[in-house]
Formats: C-alpha cells, structure tokens, sequence
C-alpha cells in the first residue's frame, strides 16, 4: 500500500498564515495538518504502508521537504518527494507521483481531516471517503444505486442530486490502472475549466467495469479558511484531550488554562486566562490576556488583549493598553 498526498497548493483563502508556509503545515493542535492526516491514513487500514509521496511545488524550500520527510519517518516509512509547479488539476497532480502509482493506493488531499471507524476493504476497486452536508452544491457529490455502488460523479450540482460529498480521500485497488486512465486524460487534452480532473478519470474506470464504494466517515473536518481552521483545531483537542498536553517546560504564573489546551516548550504565561480550545507554540509570551478558542503560534507576544476565534502567526506582537477610567452611568465606551 502507497499513500499519495497531493498538496501543492499554498492556501490563498488562509493569507496570511500562508505567506511564509504552504496550509498543510499549519499548525493543528501542535502538529501540522500534513502529519496529522497521515496518522489518521494510517491507521484507516492493516496493510502496511511502504511509501508516502508528498506531491508538492518545488519553492515551498528545503525546510518544508525535510518536515515532510521526518513526517514519513516517524510513521514508520520512507517519504517521497515530487513536484508539481504548475495547477493543472486532481489529476495532474496524482500523476506527478509517476511510478509509485503502482498496486493498492490511497490518495488524500491534504486540506481535510477526518474521524473514521472505518477500515479499508482492500479487496474492492475503489472506496470515496464521503460525508453527508447541509448544502452540496458547494462540492463533488456521489450518487449510489441500491448496492451501494457509486453511479455517479457531479461536481458542484446545481440542482439536489445527492447530498453525500466527496472529502479528497480514495483508495484504489490497481495504482497502475488509475495512473493510465488519468494519463489519457492529458494525452487526449479531456479537460474541465482548463483542468484534469480526477472525477472524469474514475467515470472512465466505472464505465470500464470497476466498482467504487463509499466509505463515511464520522466527522469531517477543513482547513480551508481561518475560521474552519479554528474549529478543526477545537475539535482535534477535544479528541486527545486525554494526552498530556501542557509541557513541562511552560512557565504558567498566576494563570487559568481551561482545558484542553496544547502548550509547547518555553511557553511563557502571565496574569492571564488562556482555553479552552487553544494551542500556544514554542517560545510565545502570553501577558495580562485572555485567549479563547484560537491558534498561537511560535515567538509571538500577546500583552493586554482579549481574543477569541483566532489565528496569530510566528513572530508576531499584539500589545493593547490599560486604561485609567472614570465612566459614569448610562455611558458607553466601544473600542
């Protein structure tokens, strides 16, 4: 089994935390979005996973490709980089990955996590990872026949045609199958809005014979922009609330953590009320503040702020001031 991740995309609807760093390495809960993914994949099946090929572009530096294969490692096996420079589509950048498209093959995009009680059949032509939305017409939809076998891919239907979105999660049964169909794609120039889409390979596959299924999973969560950002990284501390989260070398002084929080090393905290539902990176100054429900990460200082519903990058300095008032009745003061 082969997992490719395809994530060449910086993350425009994220600016600007993405101006520096590509969004799959975004801190969640301490950890990247990318690396949290792939705990989540590996354990979505009992086969055992020889490579992970990151597809990404060549100017996210040395840095991010190290990260990634220190990512791979720490899952217990070895970690591939391809390029793709130019967004020509799904499919294009599933092709990037070249010969690893061999045998079984999961292939997940890397803005999106997921909880799933859910293991792979690898004996099936194809599983899509899907989940049931309020409004579908925001994405790529399957409809299924009364087997539960997908009969068909819509993107973006604009009238009610099934409600169960696709979330970027596949298994595939034959790597070599899919890489072939897709290259037909680019060979014979089958585009949708000047892009290979993935969805018109696998319509070719299901009208060859092969037979795709869902697979649902319990909770979905994006990272597409700051607020879903914020909630995923809420939901994910609810989920290892249980793990030691606080480091011991924080320094909290006349301080509340309201859990569950993640609190890196060197983490300094002081007069303040911090949680619940944050994550404070290594090296931030906390100060005379109140923070709830955001994303803080490394050498930042906040002093004399309130804020909520947040994202606050590395290196930064929000400083507000105390005031001296004498404000009487009836009267109000907005800032």
């Amino acid at each position: 089994m082969r997992i490719i991740i395809p994530m060449a995309g910086w993350g425009s609807r994220l600016r600007p935390h993405t101006l520096t760093i590509p969004k799959p390495m975004l801190p969640i809960a301490g950890k990247p979005i990318v690396e949290r993914l792939v705990h989540d994949l590996m354990k979505s099946t009992d086969q055992k996973i020889e490579d992970i090929v990151f597809v990404i572009r060549q100017d996210f530096g040395k840095a991010v490709e190290e990260k990634l294969l220190q990512v791979a490692k720490d899952a217990g096996t070895k970690g591939t980089i391809k390029y793709q420079d130019v967004p020509l589509g799904t499919a294009h950048a599933i092709l990037c990955a070249g010969d690893f498209l061999e045998g079984n093959v999961i292939v997940a995009f890397a803005d999106t996590l997921f909880r799933a009680d859910y293991k792979i059949d690898a004996a099936k032509d194809g599983i899509i990872w899907v989940q049931k939305v309020d409004d579908p017409s925001a994405f790529g939809v399957v409809k299924m026949n009364a087997d539960g076998v997908i009969t068909d891919f819509v993107e973006k239907p604009k009238d009610f045609i099934s409600d169960l979105a696709i979330i970027g999660i596949y298994y595939f049964k034959d790597g070599k199958y899919l890489r072939d169909e897709m290259q037909f794609l680019l060979d014979n120039n089958i585009q949708q809005k000047g892009e290979f889409w993935l969805t018109d390979a696998m319509e070719n596959m299901k009208k060859k014979g092969s037979k795709f299924y869902k697979g649902e999973v319990n909770e979905w969560l994006d990272c597409g922009n700051k607020d879903a950002t914020v909630y995923t990284n809420q939901r994910i501390l609810e989920f290892i609330k249980e793990e030691k989260l606080v480091s011991a070398k924080a320094v909290i002084e006349n301080s509340v953590v309201i859990a569950p929080c993640y609190i890196e090393d060197d983490v300094v905290i002081k007069n303040s009320v911090v949680g619940p539902h944050v994550s404070i990176s290594k090296g931030t100054f906390i100060e005379n503040s109140v923070v709830k429900n955001s994303i803080i990460q490394s050498k930042t200082i906040l002093k004399n702020k309130l804020i909520a519903n947040s994202m606050v990058g590395n290196n930064a300095k929000l400083e507000g001031r105390f005031e001296d008032l004498s404000l009487g009745d009836y009267n109000s003061l907005i800032q």
